[in-house]
């Protein structure tokens, strides 16, 4: 698919980004410094500059690959150096985090305990006064059992009461019947 309008701008820019040649490394057993006096340096400007080669084809939207060259590598110490830096960053971070995380439930430990040494104090306290009572009703069982036997006597009394009150009725009735004659 043919790319066209800002898609093949965009591309077209991307292809005309300087890049470094493999020549223009200063790599062991390259020869590049010793042929036509031209250093490195001197190398990378004159491909960084050379114009990008016109497409032949007669496709007008279909752009041609270009041989791929690799970039020139950084220099891998200095990288490493880095990484290391931003590791020992993060795992120091982490660490950090990891130790606060332990501060913080050591504290809510220490609360949790305090807490339920509290309910302990609060549970024996309970404990304690529920004894008392249990001692206290245990000293009042006694007179809890004499009133017992009194309301069983008042209530027998009040029996004997209805019925002296019924039979002093019919008393009356048999008087009024007999005083009538």
């Amino acid at each position: 698919m043919a790319a066209t309008g800002e898609e093949a701008a965009a591309m077209d820019s991307i292809s005309r980004v300087p890049m470094t040649h493999p020549t223009a490394l200063n790599l062991p057993g390259s020869t590049t410094s010793s042929q036509g006096g031209e250093g490195p340096g001197e190398a990378a400007e004159s491909l960084a500059t050379a114009p990008k080669k016109p497409s032949t084809n007669s496709d007008g939207g279909v752009e041609t690959a270009e041989e791929a060259t690799e970039p020139a590598e950084p220099d891998i110490n200095e990288l490493c150096t880095d990484m290391f830096d931003k590791m020992s960053v993060f795992l120091q971070g982490e660490l950090t985090a990891t130790c606060e995380d332990y501060r913080l439930l050591e504290n809510m430990n220490k609360l949790t305990s305090l807490k339920y040494m509290e309910m302990k104090d609060i549970s024996i306290n309970i404990s304690r006064n529920l004894q008392d009572l249990n001692n206290k009703y245990a000293s009042l069982q006694p007179y809890l059992d004499q009133i017992n036997q009194i309301e069983e006597q008042v209530s027998s009394l009040e029996q004997a009461a209805y019925k002296l009150d019924t039979y002093s009725k019919k008393l009356e009735a048999k008087f009024k019947k007999l005083e009538k004659r």
